[in-house]
């Protein structure tokens, strides 16, 4: 399926085959598929929304459209909470904390340093040249 065959079909409620969404999504990724046409499909997405098999072939396709971490078995688990961007996003205060005491190391992609730190409060991070870290 082109880009605006699989835009129209979920325009107009239809389900869309997996091999077409991964496609997309791998297209997109590509640099073949252009901005405005991914937003069309995400507003008609918005509208009519994914089925459980679309909503997993669509996150399975985002997962693996970009480089992954591989894990050592015996590594504790490690998280990111990505911030939205906004100034005051109070959850990432409270939520690293919370997440660490459970054992998970939580860190974060800090492009100011361009390195791995522990995570950084985001409402600090451009506003300040001193981030505060929380662990």
């Amino acid at each position: 399926m082109t880009p605006y065959e699989i835009i129209r079909a979920k325009r107009d409620g239809g389900t869309l085959p997996a091999d077409a969404l991964r496609e997309f999504v791998a297209a997109y990724g590509r640099g073949e598929v252009p901005d405005y046409q991914m937003a069309a499909l995400c507003m008609a997405v918005f509208f009519r929304g994914f089925d459980g098999t679309e909503l997993r072939t669509w996150t399975e396709a985002m997962l693996r459209s970009g480089g992954t971490l591989r894990r050592w078995a015996r590594s504790p688990a490690r998280v990111d909470k990505h911030s939205t961007g906004g100034v005051g996003d109070k959850v990432s205060l409270c939520l690293a904390p919370l997440v660490a005491a459970c054992g998970v190391a939580v860190f974060t992609a800090v492009a100011v340093f361009e390195a791995v730190a522990p995570m950084a409060a985001p409402m600090s991070m451009f506003h300040s040249k001193h981030p505060i870290l929380l662990m």
